[in-house]
């Protein structure tokens, strides 16, 4: 069996409605789904979190993998990454995320050709439920979507306590993430403040910060969030350094995207890092990292902002590595459109089953994936800046 061809193609997902945080108003995530086919009639699936990895994958890593046996991963990463910490130290994530991609398409292979879902092939199942928390924001007007809906969005912290009432009541989430990030985070401490008095302590709340605020603003948001029972809280200073010094003023647990666990174990933070298997170069190098992180007594679960290609890398990860316990991060109900039959998948009662057919387990639409890549075509990237003053761009909101 051999590498017949490689494409990469760049696609938009659109939420329903932008939501709202440090950046500005975000109305979808940019991303490069990949399709590596075998002269057999086997075709794996990956995905790259940005757009920009299809020009390295076409140009640069396709040319060396044509013609390579898809079973041999790591001859494969040492084809297109031999220097793999000289390609960390001059900072090129890009190709690191673009090889990533490729390569859990080549576990989806493995899967399909030996008839075994992706979990199986990684050793079997710890669990096939997997915990996601559901995402809430306050949000603008969504775009007029192709079934001809409009979503008004959540524009008052009392809209999004409804919103989470209705994720309650309709799915049963009671584990709930949401973007704390308002230039006067007042606003995002009363959305807190309503969740939590209406459900009481029967909800686990999550906030992620994106680096919003200074090191003095978060101190003195500390006291209030830890008395409102905040379980974790993402990024919520710019730095690692600035996390531990926070650590002396917070007993909040902190996580990160920053995926440098020597500088986490030196420093004493974060307890979690979040991430994304591409980011680490694919599945195999993510095993090693959370093996890494299990050794340091690091937390990890993975974000969200996917199609249900990369999600679904994502859920048999965690049905097989035993140290992802903590609930991953979920957009999908937020989602408006997928590139899979199956998508975008909905966690009922705070879970996701994984997927049990062979590989990733779900199905790429042709149609799907044309019309997310038409967006991206027609529309440009959508996770920039925000400039009203520039369609389809994005601008950094001044915080304290």
């Amino acid at each position: 069996m051999k590498i017949k061809a490689i494409r990469a193609t760049p696609v938009n997902l659109v939420l329903e409605a932008p939501y709202v945080w440090v950046f500005g108003e975000l109305p979808g995530f940019s991303t490069t789904i990949v399709e590596v086919e075998t002269e057999d009639g086997l075709v794996g699936w990956g995905e790259a979190p940005t757009p920009f990895a299809a020009a390295v994958i076409t140009d640069q890593l396709a040319p060396k993998l044509i013609g390579r046996d898809p079973f041999d991963i790591a001859g494969a990463e040492f084809a297109c990454v031999p220097f793999w910490r000289g390609v960390q130290s001059i900072n090129d994530p890009l190709r690191i995320t673009a090889f990533g991609a490729i390569e859990t398409a080549l576990w989806d292979i493995r899967g399909k050709a030996w008839n075994m879902p992706l979990y199986q092939v990684l050793g079997g199942a710890v669990r096939k439920d997997i915990p996601f928390t559901d995402y809430f924001s306050l949000r603008a007007q969504g775009p007029l979507l192709p079934d001809g809906r409009s979503v008004r969005g959540e524009r008052t912290p009392e809209e999004v306590l409804d919103y989470c009432i209705h994720l309650n009541q309709t799915f049963g989430t009671t584990y709930f993430e949401g973007k704390f990030s308002t230039e006067d985070p007042r606003v995002s401490l009363r959305m807190l403040e309503l969740i939590r008095g209406h459900f009481g302590d029967d909800v686990m709340l999550r906030i992620d910060s994106n680096q919003a605020y200074s090191l003095a603003t978060a101190r003195r948001l500390a006291r209030p969030l830890e008395e409102l029972g905040v379980r974790n809280w993402e990024d919520p200073v710019t730095t690692l350094e600035e996390m531990a010094e926070l650590r002396r003023h917070c007993s909040i647990p902190f996580s990160t995207h920053n995926a440098d666990i020597a500088r986490a174990m030196s420093l004493r933070v974060p307890d979690a890092i979040c991430g994304n298997p591409t980011v680490v170069g694919g599945i195999g190098r993510l095993i090693r990292f959370v093996g890494a992180c299990e050794h340091a007594g690091i937390d990890f679960w993975c974000y969200s902002g996917d199609s249900g290609i990369g999600s679904a890398v994502y859920l048999h990860l965690c049905a097989a590595l035993g140290w992802i316990r903590e609930p991953n991060q979920s957009l999908f109900r937020m989602q408006a459109f997928d590139v899979i039959e199956e998508g975008p998948f909905v966690p009922r009662n705070n879970v996701v089953r994984v997927p049990e057919g062979p590989g990733l387990g779900v199905t790429l639409s042709q149609d799907k994936l044309a019309w997310c890549h038409r967006h991206f075509v027609e529309n440009g990237p959508m996770n920039k800046y925000h400039d009203p003053e520039l369609p389809g761009t994005y601008r950094r909101l001044p915080l304290n």
